[in-house]
């Protein structure tokens, strides 16, 4: 074996070793830029709230700079499919609910694949669970009047979400299931759309997150008849669980909402992340913020947000089936 050939297997040698190095410092340094976080609702929308709040707790505790990027529409379609593209650095983050993992059962094609392309951190928060709502002028001042009246085949009853394929929309249509009703599902472009359809009475049924309908509730405009989780929900607890009033064991925990780096990002990075991310949602005021929009702050370890990711997939995919959810 030649002197040259020795020189050229330890000079080969010393730059995987130092490109390592310079790739261990560029992470050990992270972050030196502003990250941005892809958030797939428009500003000022709930799911927006949520992240905006994390990213100011956050930046007040660390230092680090946020760009929040709203990138609304398409069922987060359009926000996913840019967090897919990102380059696995950890400056590009998703904001995502639990439409990344319904809209493989709702649409043929996607810009993104949700175990490949995309690397958990955390989840920020679960949802207790769904109000079943009816407008005040629905004779039913209990949910056994209100299935009553759904299975009626003389009486027409529609329930609104904010399109085909959400989780308003399947937990209407597992309710129809469970319950033996025939509501009839509405779909609109819009959260508030859908508030105003059944304040107005376009629309008599809604399944809604608590906090969001609260308000409404508290004026009169409309009725909560009970919750779709496993206990009553705190904010209004003379109103039964669906399982107390009329359908034994049954149980919608809801929504979630999580934040996803890149497939591939580094582990340190996502590790990072993930410590700041928990720190933020447990300080006092970030917990209350998030209980008071209807959600359990969770913080859950990356391992752990990809094992109940996995299980999402399944779930959903159940639900859409048994709702009859053509592909689109």
């Amino acid at each position: 074996m030649s002197v040259g050939f020795i020189c050229r297997i330890i000079s080969f040698a010393l730059g995987l070793l130092i490109a390592a190095l310079q790739g261990y410092a560029r992470e050990e340094a992270y972050p030196n830029r502003p990250i941005r976080l892809v958030s797939t609702s428009a500003p000022g929308g709930s799911s927006d709230a949520i992240a905006r709040t994390v990213v100011q707790q956050i930046e007040n505790a660390t230092g680090w700079n946020f760009v929040v990027d709203n990138r609304a529409g398409a069922a987060g379609i359009i926000g996913y499919g840019i967090a897919a593209r990102a380059a696995p650095d950890g400056y590009t983050v998703l904001h995502a609910t639990a439409a990344l993992v319904i809209n493989p059962s709702i649409y043929r094609k996607l810009p993104y694949d949700v175990h490949r392309d995309f690397t958990p951190i955390t989840s920020l928060g679960s949802a207790y669970g769904y109000l079943v709502i009816v407008n005040a002028s629905v004779p039913a001042r209990s949910l056994k009047e209100l299935i009553a009246l759904a299975r009626n085949k003389d009486t027409r009853l529609l329930y609104g979400s904010p399109g085909v394929g959400n989780t308003l929309h399947l937990a209407g249509a597992t309710f129809n299931e469970r319950a033996g009703t025939q509501l009839v599902h509405v779909p609109y472009k819009g959260v508030a759309l859908v508030f105003n359809a059944l304040i107005s009475g376009e629309i008599q049924v809604l399944f809604s997150p608590p906090a969001a309908i609260l308000q409404h509730v508290q004026s009169g405009k409309v009725r909560a008849l009970a919750f779709t989780g496993p206990a009553r929900w705190e904010g209004l607890p003379d109103v039964p669980t669906v399982a107390e009033a009329a359908i034994p064991g049954f149980d919608i925990s809801g929504s979630w909402h999580g934040w996803f780096a890149a497939g591939k990002t580094p582990g340190t990075i996502v590790d990072k992340l993930h410590h700041a991310i928990r720190a933020a949602i447990f300080t006092p005021k970030l917990r209350d913020f998030l209980k008071a929009s209807g959600y359990e702050p969770d913080g859950r370890p990356p391992v752990e947000f990809r094992r109940f990711i996995a299980v999402e997939v399944k779930r959903y995919a159940d639900e859409v089936r048994k709702a009859g959810v053509e592909p689109q």
